[in-house]
């Protein structure tokens, strides 16, 4: 990996899932396996750590607080054709948390992942 990779953690309820959802809707490459503990999965300059309940990552705080998925911090892919992109993964049956939503930089949707986190597809503006 080069210092131009970008890396993310997200914690995940089942790393096979989380492994076959990210490779077979979002185009990533797998890059090692260690379920059900760990894994990582790369798109581009982004490296996303997928890490289960048994992970170093998901062991408990000090003070009994155990790291778990979702939340509103998301990855953010661009694509070329944001309704394309929807009207494909609404086929493969992937779950969305809204609809579309146009703003003055774009167009937005957020999916959801097997454990319930955010991936924001956008759509920049034309200008």
């Amino acid at each position: 990996m080069s210092e131009s990779t970008v890396n993310m953690r997200y914690m995940v309820d089942d790393v096979e899932a989380a492994i076959a959802w990210y490779t077979s809707h979002l185009g990533f490459s797998l890059l090692s396996n260690h379920a059900p503990a760990f894994a990582d999965v790369q798109r581009g300059a982004l490296r996303l750590l997928l890490s289960g309940p048994t992970s170093s990552a998901g062991r408990p705080m000090a003070d009994g607080e155990t790291p778990h998925p979702g939340g509103w911090n998301r990855i953010h892919l661009v694509v070329d054709d944001l309704s394309a992109e929807v009207a494909r993964l609404q086929a493969a049956g992937v779950q969305f948390r809204n609809d579309i939503v146009k703003g003055p930089g774009g167009s937005q949707v957020l999916l959801v992942d097997p454990s319930g986190n955010f991936v924001e597809l956008f759509e920049q503006a034309r200008k």
